[in-house]
């Protein structure tokens, strides 16, 4: 490997590369797990509440073994490993009406294993065309219900994207800042109004409520703050009206290509991106090395 690379957020060169094949060759009995948890140790890479990011090592193995740098040794739990949805009951009528008919609407921040996780995966995973079966990194999840306990809407936020032009010109940051400071945005990466509920502004009105506690909810959890968050709508399903009603910038189009095309030869619908500042001095931090 000539060149460094990134990886989960973390810029990796030859020497790291060696360091994770002599680690296996002078350990084989280790498991993933294991060594994932002695590279995080080894690099002190942690989130800034002080624990392991050993999910997020676990998943950059994983990719460096997809792209032929190393070879794991097989997992201890061969076969699909994709989580398992649950099939939740749930209030399925047309809702129909005005917003003032469901005043007051409650949004919940949903917690790992939960009874509102079990619903968010099943209404995700059967009615969102992208589907929800799991999440690598900070993420945060919500559950939607009207004043009489019906789910109305899912949202789930997570990684930004790694680059993207438009809005890495709009910030004005450079590749070391990006970097380092990629932690302060997220991705709106599922919004999903169940398909039997339509109330005119009801999208638009979630999206406000939700960002308003966004940056508070994100802090308690991960300790530290959210600068901006992006979306990215495919322009083949969908107009992005709720996002504009809802303020956020429209700031271009991606060029058709997804965070896994390594040859350029992947095509993927191309998208409008679109992006929602949650401080008044977002670019000033954003651009702030260290």
């Amino acid at each position: 490997m000539s060149e460094s690379m990134t990886i989960q957020g973390r810029e990796l060169f030859s020497e790291d590369i060696e360091l994770i094949r002599r680690l296996m060759a002078d350990n084989p009995d280790w498991h993933r797990t294991r060594l994932s948890i002695e590279l995080c140790q080894m690099w002190n890479w942690r989130t800034d509440k002080g624990q392991l990011k050993d999910i997020a090592c676990r998943s950059m193995l994983r990719k460096l073994d997809q792209r032929q740098f190393i070879v794991l040794p097989p997992p201890l739990r061969p076969g699909n490993h994709s989580r398992q949805i649950l099939d939740i009951p749930h209030y399925c009528d047309p809702i129909e009406g005005v917003l003032d008919d469901l005043r007051p609407i409650e949004i919940v921040m949903v917690s790992r294993r939960s009874e509102n996780d079990h619903l968010f995966h099943c209404l995700m995973d059967r009615y969102h065309y992208l589907g929800c079966r799991g999440h690598v990194g900070e993420h945060m999840k919500y559950m939607v219900y009207d004043h009489y306990k019906r789910p109305l809407a899912c949202l789930l936020f997570g990684s930004a994207a790694w680059k993207t032009i438009p809005r890495d010109r709009f910030i004005g940051w450079n590749a070391a800042t990006r970097q380092g400071n990629l932690k302060l945005l997220t991705n709106n990466t599922r919004f999903l109004i169940l398909p039997w509920v339509r109330i005119a502004n009801l999208a638009s009105f979630i999206l406000g409520a939700c960002l308003r506690r966004l940056r508070s909810d994100w802090s308690a959890r991960y300790g530290h703050d959210l600068c901006m968050v992006e979306t990215f709508v495919d322009r083949s399903r969908f107009a992005g009206t709720c996002y504009q009603a809802a303020n956020w910038l429209k700031l271009g189009q991606t060029k058709g290509r997804s965070r896994q095309d390594l040859h350029r030869k992947l095509k993927v619908p191309i998208k409008d991106l679109y992006v929602y500042p949650l401080t008044a001095d977002f670019k000033q931090r954003l651009c702030t090395v260290g």
